[in-house]
């Protein structure tokens, strides 16, 4: 089984393919390039070192948000795209999630947290485990505080990650009751190897939809549409 793994949620554009469980290839961009200039590109060149075609995928595994509007939407046009053309599946994955199962060490508390600006996050809290990360707390935006206060319920340890550390980590370390750990920085930030092992994962399980019926989850409003409707109040 073949499955191309895709997340533009967030700072980084990640993609990857798993054959069978087994990482054939991962292609990520830290730059100040959009995800639109680099996502269908590095997916062809990904497929081309790999010998893949993309006839042989089986599935698209591809992180459906929280995370950056923008970011999201070219993801899901890029697998969707595919998936319509290629006659295949679409299997969504938390962002979340997947920044969770970059954690491989089993029993870990993990919050990720991802900077939704204005003082906010996008945040869960998980256990890793040997398979799919176990959900403890629902994915939600809330204040760094809120995330911290919400992360300590469930232990002393807990692991921090996402693009929010870089941003909020000052404030993790004066507002917890106890001493955080923080991933490495080469494995904080989005790794499409997570999404595309998590996605093989879930399409086992018959967790996939069709390419018309997968859209992003956001949790919030655009930044568009909430100074809208500040303008009409």
């Amino acid at each position: 089984m073949k499955i191309l793994g895709i997340d533009s949620s967030g700072l980084v554009a990640t993609v990857a393919l798993i054959s069978d469980g087994i990482v054939v290839a991962e292609y990520t961009i830290h730059n100040k390039k959009t995800h639109s200039q680099t996502l269908m590109p590095m997916i062809s060149e990904m497929l081309s070192m790999a010998e893949v075609t993309p006839e042989e995928l089986d599935a698209i595994a591809v992180s459906e948000g929280p995370g950056s509007f923008t970011g999201l939407r070219i993801g899901a046009s890029v697998a969707k795209g595919l998936a319509w053309t290629l006659q295949i599946p679409i299997v969504p994955v938390s962002s979340l999630m997947g920044l969770a199962a970059n954690v491989e060490i089993p029993e870990q508390c993990v919050c990720p947290i991802m900077d939704a600006r204005r003082n906010q996050v996008y945040t869960a809290v998980y256990k890793t485990t040997e398979g799919i990360p176990q959900l403890l707390e629902e994915p939600d935006v809330i204040s760094i505080e809120a995330a911290i206060e919400k992360a300590e319920k469930y232990g002393d340890e807990i692991t921090y990650l996402g693009d929010g550390v870089p941003v909020f980590e000052k404030t993790i370390l004066e507002k917890s009751m106890n001493a955080p750990g923080f991933v490495a920085p080469s494995r904080r930030y989005q790794c499409a190897s997570s999404i595309a092992r998590l996605g093989e994962y879930l399409y086992q399980k018959g967790e996939y939809v069709s390419a018309e019926q997968f859209a992003p989850v956001y949790l919030r409003k655009s930044q568009a549409e909430r100074e809208r409707e500040e303008k009409n109040t």
